[in-house]
């Protein structure tokens, strides 16, 4: 390398290594803001966790027991408003909002309200339910479609089943999801969709309750195609 060559590039590297330098020099009091505002967020999300959001979860989970007995024994309309100085599912959710009781409170009071007849309602709460547990949400999924399909809603009735059994995954509920399936299928005078799911019961789940009597569906089925 020539000596041009050495003074040419020796300032360029030098200058670079200072620009570094005077960036870090003038922007260390932001950096170090930044830093401390982070800290300050995450104590605060702890504080938050544990001093509002925990004691909020037991006394919501407390408050609801009557609530869940009462749709236990389907009285619908205790479990939605409540008795006896306790809450029902609405009072849960308006009163203890982001809190996993309200949420479950969601579920419950999306199936009272089916069984209430109040479709729209229902379809409300369990949009708004989000469960981890497969069995709850295909549960919810299903319920949904159960609900468009008394409003004759097919298209929609249709796709919430397909996701309920997809979410439930096991020989249970799939099988019941996909029986419902071909039955909103014939409603919607859908022949081949409802064959193809009455046969999937056959195929996939043949040990189910569902599978007993499936011939029969396909049959007929079949027989106006």
């Amino acid at each position: 390398m020539s000596k041009t060559q050495e003074s040419t590039q020796k300032p360029l590297n030098e200058k670079g290594l200072g620009n570094v330098s005077n960036f870090t020099r003038d922007n260390q009091k932001s950096l170090t803001f930044i830093v401390a505002a982070v800290v300050v967020m995450i104590a605060v999300y702890v504080l938050y966790q544990k001093l509002y959001l925990a004691p909020r979860e037991v006394t919501a989970s407390t408050q609801m027991r009557v609530a869940q007995e009462s749709w236990a024994k389907k009285d619908w309309d205790k479990a939605i408003k409540g008795d006896a100085g306790y809450p029902g599912f609405e009072k849960i959710i308006s009163e203890y909002s982001n809190t996993k009781a309200a949420n479950l409170a969601h579920y419950y009071l999306g199936i009272a309200y089916l069984n209430k007849g109040e479709y729209n309602k229902a379809i409300e709460n369990l949009n708004d339910y989000s469960g981890n547990d497969n069995m709850f949400a295909a549960e919810a999924l299903g319920a949904t479609g159960d609900a468009y399909v008394e409003l004759k809603d097919y298209q929609n009735a249709a796709s919430y089943f397909k996701k309920a059994v997809d979410k439930a995954g096991n020989d249970f509920l799939s099988p019941l999801y996909l029986k419902k399936l071909g039955l909103t299928y014939e409603a919607a005078n859908n022949k081949e969709g409802a064959v193809d799911a009455y046969k999937s019961i056959k195929k996939d789940y043949p040990t189910s309750t569902e599978a007993q009597s499936i011939d029969a569906y396909i049959a007929r089925v079949e027989a106006k195609l």
